[in-house]
């Protein structure tokens, strides 16, 4: 069992278009945020961050997505042991670029 939410691409979608303002962390590598990234979101490598934990905000949601859900929940994983509140978007933005 996780230590950590994961939020679907649809209820994602809800809440940006509820106006919500959501901190979107996006761990994919720079050639795939190149073609295309969720609006708001923050490009932060995989790798980049254990040494960019100053970054991210502790005390509030954050969202961490990749292309398919894989990175982002290693993200997630990291992340919550070190007492973020994180949450991991399944299905990347292979699922996101489905939506309708």
């Amino acid at each position: 069992m996780s230590d950590y939410a994961t939020i679907s691409v649809e209820q994602l979608k809800a809440r940006l278009d509820a106006g919500e303002n959501i901190r979107l962390i996006d761990v994919r590598e720079d050639e795939e945020v190149a073609q295309g990234m969720i609006p708001g979101a923050v490009h932060l490598p995989l790798g980049q961050i254990p040494q960019q934990l100053a970054n991210i905000p502790k005390d509030e949601e954050v969202v961490f997505i990749c292309r398919s859900g894989y990175r982002s929940d290693q993200a997630c994983q990291y992340l919550s042991a070190q007492g973020y509140k994180v949450a991991n978007m399944v299905g990347g933005m292979l699922a996101w670029n489905q939506l309708p």
